[in-house]
């Protein structure tokens, strides 16, 4: 059985694609306000290694992941990483 195709979140940090529901930019309000509410929770995985949130990624099961690469470079990752799933 083949592995599903994961993408690289930044700083060797590495999810399921198949699992990311929406790539958001963290820049908004509504956005910061969710993530203060969920410090502290099980529902947030913070894959910054303390750097400055750029993008939430939002899962299925209601996690959210914080990162620091811009969400064009994780749509360009996710887009390539449906690619070489789609091609076995």
């Amino acid at each position: 059985m083949p592995l599903p195709p994961v993408l690289h979140v930044g700083f060797r940090n590495y999810i399921v694609s198949e699992h990311v529901l929406a790539i958001i930019s963290a820049d908004s309000a509504p956005m910061r306000r969710l993530v203060h509410q969920l410090k502290g929770s099980q529902q947030l995985i913070d894959a910054t290694q303390g750097r400055k949130t750029k993008t939430l990624l939002f899962m299925t099961g209601s996690c959210v992941v914080l990162s620091a690469v811009s969400q064009e470079t994780l749509a360009k990752r996710l887009g390539a990483a449906e690619l070489e799933g789609g091609e076995e």
